[in-house]
């Protein structure tokens, strides 16, 4: 009998949405605010509504993932901080330094809590210093103060209560979380990998840059947290979860390696026939990674069910896809490779399939599942934070930011507090609200965030203008948290519009609406917002322009690395070890590191970006000679070297065009040995060996040498750019 069509899409929702923490985040945020909110108005809450309800909701909006230990004690920690922050505020009112004074404290404090915690500090700055300045703004009266921090403590112990109750029924082990981390940004990656016929190629490549940084940048916390929690208590389910993110790894590694070789057939006639039967096997890995991360989670034996037939479905594909590419390209170098990558996906399958059993106590149980196997399109779950950042040496970019936002916040302070103004707090608020630790972050952000704020005022204005009924204020606070809480990780503007009404009508909606009040609030928002770019711009600024060659150089010597390391094992018969391992991860998070890097300088001033174009040309193709060697270890032969004197050769070339590239970034100054080297390099051949009637060994050698002169062409290319100085700029620093 067929399911009812409801049920059917409610049960395919639940599971799509099951371990999305967009909703849950959202209600908890509302039923925090709310409660204080009504209780207050029914007279039954002896407190300061404003205090209760934005403590709660800080305090229940908080995704922490860890132990519960961890989390009870940071969310603990957090509570006793916004407390403390309201106390100094309420009791400094009365003094014009002693808020001067507080006010560095509380800038202090939030720079702090940035290098505590990534994840926790900055929206814990925000949220301390806006309790902290409506405390400064409220009655000088003692016992107004008493109250306003109790009423403050109060919050926090509700919205701790909301986080802790619903622990026994969703509970979340931190460990599968963050391994399961690692499978959706695979997934995330197979999804950028998977060719359109509207996709731009540039932007395709790109996007799939973008998402081997997320990646790398997840795969690295994940094997930091499991070698923390192996290093704590050796168990035999950390050492399983190990083995599943290790098969993650591998499969990208294989993907990845089966994208580079996709691009090359993506320039020939025979790619339009292949690609209507490439599709549907990146659309398979895409769901498999989706479900894997789901099954790892929730521990049921119907996700796991529904992960062994996907990975079924998956190697049946692969077997058709082999078939055709073989048969579509003529078993031709590039269709040839791209058979044999296919063929090392299908047989890591199994290993897949094994390690996921493996971390699944009822695996062995009989269950249900859903017969069709829909796509699982979203999924949003934030990586797991497992320790505190304890080192005592502080990011001088960190610095130079708490240093401009404590100027900044404490003469808002003094403007508002020497002038009077009824909501003057709104200045210095804005601020900490736009200002970010370099330049190209807050202009990139001071726009939506300046915008957002003015139009949710804008529209907190009008509807208090209205007179409405206290029925109707609350029912919009409410729809404002929920909107808040949904869309705060997914679009930060619509998130400041919302918590910007929030504001306004928690603080706002009991006093009377003119024309002077609405101007005044309007404007301290928008002069806090300039006020905060222009420090970004002016004050002891952080320019992305002297922290790019330090970080290009170092991509180019990893990479440098990673190809001798290749070379030497090919010519031992060397495998594919944990040293190959590292410096494969070396390269990619160097790499990422680089385009992180130009992102930030893209957003600085046209006056700071010289040398963008060159560097932006390096780390192109720098990323590109990575993806070429990680090729080149798929056919890493234990036992069969392969000793080859031009490969050797052109290793000792590579190595000296790479160190002196990295030279001339690090000094500025174009090398005159560049243009020698490629000179040289170009003269260069490296003669592909014959396939020897397509015999495994044959085959192999000429896949390898192939690469390897590709990745010399990429090469050259980077070194004529470097020796050419025309329009390209000095990456050198500018003292």
């Amino acid at each position: 009998m067929t399911a009812f069509a409801p049920w059917k899409t409610i049960r395919q929702w639940v599971d799509r949405e099951s371990l999305q923490p967009d909703i849950a985040r959202a209600v908890r945020a509302t039923v925090a605010f709310m409660v204080p909110m009504l209780l207050t108005a029914s007279g039954h809450l002896p407190f300061e509504v404003t205090f209760v309800a934005l403590a709660a909701q800080n305090i229940a909006i908080v995704d922490v993932r860890g132990s519960y230990t961890l989390r009870f004690g940071l969310l603990l920690a957090m509570t006793a901080i916004l407390s403390g922050a309201t106390a100094l505020g309420a009791f400094a009112a009365p003094s014009l330094s002693a808020s001067v004074g507080g006010m560095l404290l509380i800038a202090l404090g939030s720079g702090l809590w940035r290098h505590l915690s990534n994840d926790y500090g900055p929206s814990l700055a925000v949220s301390s210093t806006l309790l902290f300045l409506l405390a400064l703004n409220t009655s000088h009266d003692p016992a107004v103060a008493e109250h306003s921090v109790l009423a403050t403590l109060a919050g926090g112990a509700w919205g701790l209560l909301l986080q802790v109750i619903n622990w026994p029924f969703r509970p979340q082990h931190p460990l599968r979380r963050t391994v399961a981390d690692s499978w959706l940004a695979v997934a995330d990656l197979f999804e950028a990998i998977t060719p359109g016929d509207d996709v731009d190629r540039a932007q395709r490549h790109q996007q799939v840059n973008e998402r081997e940084a997320l990646l790398r940048t997840t795969l690295d916390h994940t094997y930091a947290t499991l070698a923390v929690a192996l290093a704590a208590r050796r168990s035999p389910l950390v050492e399983r979860l190990e083995h599943l993110n290790l098969a993650a790894a591998r499969l990208a590694t294989r993907v990845v390696a089966f994208n580079t070789a996709l691009e090359n057939l993506m320039t020939q006639p025979a790619f339009a026939a292949l690609a209507p039967s490439i599709a549907p096997v990146l659309m398979s890995l895409t769901n498999t990674a989706r479900t894997i991360a789901v099954a790892v989670v929730s521990r049921q034996p119907a996700h796991l069910a529904t992960a062994e037939v996907r990975l079924r479905r998956l190697a049946n594909l692969l077997q058709v896809l082999r078939a055709r590419v073989t048969a579509q390209t003529g078993g031709n170098h590039t269709g040839s490779q791209l058979a044999e990558i296919l063929r090392q996906i299908e047989i890591h399958l199994p290993a897949i399939r094994d390690a996921l059993r493996a971390t699944i106590d009822r695996a062995e149980e009989r269950a249900a599942f859903p017969l069709e196997l829909f796509d699982v399109n979203t999924w949003t779950l934030r990586p797991l934070a497992s320790a505190l950042n304890l080192n005592l040496r502080l990011d001088p970019a960190l610095v130079r930011f708490t240093c401009r936002i404590a100027l900044l916040t404490v003469l808002g302070v003094l403007i508002f507090k020497s002038t009077h103004l009824a909501h003057g707090y709104w200045l210095p608020f804005t601020m900490v609200v736009v200002l970010q630790p370099d330049y190209g972050s807050t202009r990139q952000r001071a726009a939506q965030r300046v915008l957002g704020t003015l139009a949710g005022s804008l529209v907190a204005t009008l509807l208090l203008w209205l007179d409405p009924t206290f029925a109707v204020i609350a029912a919009a606070t409410a729809v404002t948290i929920l909107g808040f809480g949904f869309f705060l990780k997914r679009n930060y503007a619509i998130a400041v519009f919302f918590v910007t009404l929030m504001v306004v009508l928690l603080t706002e909606a009991r006093e009377p609406v003119t024309i002077g009040f609405t101007v005044e609030r309007l404007g301290s928002t928008l002069a806090g917002g300039m006020l905060a770019l222009l420090a970004a711009l002016f004050f002891w600024p952080v320019w992305e322009r002297d922290r790019l060659p330090p970080i290009l150089a170092t991509a180019l010597r990893v990479n440098r690395d990673y190809w001798q390391l290749l070379a030497a094992r090919l010519a031992t018969g060397g495998a594919y070890d944990q040293e190959a391992i590292d410096a494969k991860r070396h390269a990619e998070a160097a790499n990422s590191a680089v385009f992180s890097s130009l992102q930030r300088m893209i957003a600085d001033p046209k006056n700071r970006q010289e040398g963008i174009e060159l560097a932006a040309t390096l780390a192109n193709g720098n990323q590109r000679i990575a993806h070429s060697l990680t090729v080149v270890t798929l056919h890493l032969t234990p036992g069969i070297p392969m000793p080859q004197s031009e490969l050797a050769e052109l290793t000792r070339l590579a190595t000296i065009a790479l160190d002196t590239l990295a030279t001339a970034v690090e000094t500025g100054r174009p090398d005159p040995q560049l243009r020698r080297l490629l000179e040289t390099l170009e003269n260069f051949r490296l003669p592909l060996p014959p396939t020897d009637g397509f015999s495994p060994d044959g085959q192999r050698d000429h896949w390898v040498f192939a690469q390897f002169t590709r990745s010399a062409t990429e090469l050259s290319a980077m070194l004529l750019a470097a020796s050419n100085e025309s329009g390209t700029g000095s990456l050198a620093s500018a003292e």
